[in-house]
């Protein structure tokens, strides 16, 4: 409980790139993850890892040897995410923009998977481009690009890069919340 009511206090102070007051069921964190296939994985990406609810559900199916970059501007979910005690993660306090010289800083050249909560509705959208873009640049074929929204005014804009995308709508979230899955090179 103490985790939701802190979350909510940086919901309520940081909206703008919060994106929402209330963290991340972790039913609608399973059903993410069990869309997604981690299995060889060796580069994940996190963009938008908030207070860290969806990152502990990555660690816990990714393989031991691949590596997770959790992509997080707030400071205090940094500290929060910095708690979180596994080897594989690497927290970014850094806006998604940046995606690229922090693949390249680690030695990373693609990325297999990227789980991403971002609220691209509540950026410009020239920076909500440019990180999808990002993204897609940097993912290997046929890696997977999963995004969590509150509403589907965005869609355009993974159909847009990526070609196609499968909407799943999620119930067991306050807000309930759509997950948009995309792959790279896929029909």
């Amino acid at each position: 409980m103490k985790e939701k009511i802190q979350f909510l206090r940086e919901g309520i102070r940081n909206l703008k790139t919060v994106g929402t007051i209330t963290r991340s069921s972790r039913f609608l964190c399973a059903k993410v993850v069990s869309l997604s296939n981690l299995s060889g994985s060796k580069c994940i990406v996190e963009l938008g890892a908030g207070d860290g609810v969806m990152t502990t559900h990555i660690l816990d199916v990714m393989p031991r040897d691949a590596k997770l970059f959790a992509f997080e501007i707030n400071p205090h979910f940094c500290d929060k995410l910095r708690s979180i005690k596994d080897p594989r993660l690497y927290v970014i306090e850094d806006s998604a923009e940046n995606l690229a010289k922090h693949l390249s800083d680690h030695g990373f050249s693609q990325i297999d998977t990227v789980f991403s909560a971002l609220p691209f509705v509540m950026l410009p959208d020239d920076v909500s481009n440019s990180i999808v873009e990002s993204c897609h640049r940097y993912l290997k074929p046929l890696g997977q690009y999963l995004q969590i929204h509150y509403s589907l005014l965005e869609k355009g804009l993974y159909k847009k890069i990526f070609g196609h995308v499968d909407v799943t709508f999620h119930l067991l979230n306050i807000p309930p919340a759509f997950i948009l899955a995309c792959s790279k090179g896929a029909l």
